[in-house]
């Protein structure tokens, strides 16, 4: 199945410009043609071409393709970007196919990399939604300052996954059900202070195993572990 994004809009469906351009020079599609669409809200459309100019491409909805109920919880991850951007954006695109609700950049002391295109990781997650046929389109925002992210954090449960002494399993901490922000830090880990600082406004010391695993690779067990909890 060919899956587009697009924004909806009393009734119709309007194509993004980058799925616009594929939609009508790469698959040559027509109006008339019928198509199905995803909001990256939860939910899909069967739509028909109704209008094609050069600046967007206007739907007309037919109706919303049923879909298998959501989870009833949401992932957060907390991660701080990769000197090598290619691991951040393999992460990014692993998780979407697991099913990430939002991931949100984070700038710790042992940051190597501070600055990042977060344009370019939005196409990276369409993208990923869009093949493995997600309704939900993740949320990544633009990189944050550990302390200022610890502050405002609102999540049911805060968890942060170091290599210190002190942390138990997620299986022990994570309650089912439950929307969730888990903490991944940076090349060389959190620093003791920035541990300290998100124990003091409630986050859990977790462990990701007995390995010491790099950044995008605890990034992706985190998710697919509170996946796997809520499913056993």
């Amino acid at each position: 199945m060919q899956l587009f994004y697009a924004s909806i809009n009393q009734g119709y469906a309007i194509l993004t410009e980058d799925e616009m351009r594929h939609c009508t020079k790469t698959l040559r599609k027509k109006v008339g043609d019928t198509i199905v669409v995803m909001d990256g809200k939860g939910a899909w459309f069967e739509v028909v071409l109704d209008q094609i100019s050069k600046r967007q491409v206007l739907c007309k909805i037919v109706k919303e393709v049923p879909l298998a109920p959501s989870p009833n919880y949401t992932i957060h991850i907390a991660i701080a970007p990769t000197k090598n951007i290619d691991r951040l954006e393999f992460f990014l695109e692993k998780a979407t196919e697991m099913g990430i609700g939002k991931v949100s950049l984070l700038l710790c002391q042992r940051s190597e990399r501070r600055k990042v295109r977060v344009d370019r990781l939005q196409r990276i997650l369409l993208s990923a939604a869009k093949q493995s046929l997600k309704a939900h389109l993740p949320i990544v925002t633009e990189l944050i300052s550990f302390r200022k992210f610890i502050s405002n954090c609102g999540d049911q449960q805060k968890l942060i996954a170091h290599c210190l002494e002190g942390t138990q399993s997620l299986s022990k901490t994570y309650q089912k059900e439950q929307d969730v922000c888990i903490l991944i830090g940076p090349e060389g880990d959190f620093s003791p202070e920035e541990i300290d600082w998100a124990l003091e406004h409630g986050f859990k010391p977790i462990s990701l195993g007995k390995s010491r695993l790099r950044t995008e690779t605890a990034g992706i067990v985190a998710c697919h572990s509170i996946h796997l909890l809520n499913n056993l």
